[in-house]
């Protein structure tokens, strides 16, 4: 394979989602198609529909795999009066009373080749049949390349010349933001930051054809599994089942570590100083399992405040190897703050001595 067989830049999926965001605010750009390439599981339906919610505007939803070439191009029918076939247009097309709107061809390399044809025509002369799309309507295609390890069929030169084009690929900061926002389990957001190439091992997985493998969205699912009910039997089943067995037996046996690393309801309560210092983690495991776990368990301005006296003790973890002790206090500091201010309580944090002290701090 070449080095870049799509001859341009790989972009985060958040870069990806503001850039249609400012596509669709200019009514020119807007009537020219954009093909959201990348694996399964980076995003890419998920920011469709966040565009539409941004600009709150229809979105239809057209997985491509799931229907037959006559429901875009509609049923044809006999009308005597003009004495000629009518072609009915399917009713989830929109139609000129909704003039705005993002119409999204998910899975478009996947398709039936005839169904191609079909949704080309919406792509190309945005009209299949007698439908036209509304003026103000975008569309928005994805789908996956053949070197994704997906069944996809070649896009033509003289489609891809109509189409902006966007190879997506997840950056693990990025994700790492979604997960947080999202509530995901601390343990699966500390077991990314130290081990970010399990994000998606996508060619992994194609060169030792594995069927498993992880994913971003394999990584939600198994964040599920740890946050449920089950039993730890079952909950390694389902991470097995989900991610693969070698990179499930990798996740539990960094799992003990951070579980083992640190308790952060004690630490939490635990009184500043020696008291809190005896249980701060000693591994790199553990300090990103303390972090994440902070994090989780602050939802006042009591926890915040206490949260920010664990992070000015860093520097008294006494590893058996040398820690990135300043890069965890600036990244736990801009998490609390982002959580902060997703609480209402970023006064806690900028009224705060500890904060004073550490801004100082970065600025001598």
């Amino acid at each position: 394979m070449q080095g870049n067989p799509m001859n341009i830049p790989a972009v985060s999926i958040a870069a990806a989602k503001q850039a249609l965001i400012e596509q669709y605010a200019d009514p020119v750009l807007r009537r020219r198609a954009s093909m959201l390439w990348g694996t399964r599981g980076v995003g890419k339906s998920s920011i469709v529909a966040q565009l539409a919610r941004h600009y709150d505007v229809p979105l239809v939803d057209l997985r491509l795999t799931t229907i037959e070439p006559v429901d875009i191009r509609g049923a044809i029918y006999a009308d005597e009066q003009q004495s000629r076939t009518v072609w009915f247009p399917p009713e989830f097309l929109p139609e000129a009373d909704t003039p705005e709107g993002v119409l999204f061809l998910d899975e478009l390399t996947a398709a039936d080749q005839r169904l191609q044809i079909s949704a080309y025509s919406l792509i190309l002369d945005r009209r299949v049949g007698h439908y036209h799309l509304p003026e103000g309507w975008m569309v928005v295609a994805a789908g996956n390349a053949r070197f994704h390890g997906a069944v996809s069929h070649d896009m033509g030169t003289a489609l891809a010349d109509r189409m902006f084009h966007f190879n997506v690929q997840t950056v693990i900061d990025a994700f790492l933001e979604h997960a947080l926002a999202r509530g995901f389990a601390p343990e699966v957001m500390a077991y990314l930051k130290v081990r970010a190439d399990k994000l998606d091992d996508t060619q992994t997985q194609l060169a030792n054809d594995y069927l498993i493998g992880a994913s971003p969205r394999g990584w939600e699912d198994i964040s599920n599994v740890l946050k449920s009910g089950m039993s730890d039997s079952a909950k390694r089943l389902f991470v097995q089942g989900r991610i693969g067995a070698a990179n499930a037996a990798e996740f539990f046996g960094v799992l003990r570590e951070i579980q083992a690393g640190v308790d952060v309801t004690r630490l939490l309560d635990a009184a500043p100083g020696k008291e809190t210092a005896a249980l701060l983690p000693r591994t790199l495991d553990g300090l990103y399992g303390m972090i994440y776990g902070l994090l989780a368990a602050v939802t006042g301005e009591h926890g915040m405040a206490r949260a920010l006296e664990i992070v000015e003790q860093y520097p008294d973890i006494r590893g058996d190897v040398p820690l990135p002790i300043r890069e965890a206090q600036t990244l736990t500091m801009e998490l609390l703050m982002h959580r902060a201010l997703s609480l209402g309580l970023e006064n806690a944090v900028l009224g705060s001595p500890v904060y004073g002290r550490y801004m100082e701090q970065r600025e001598g």
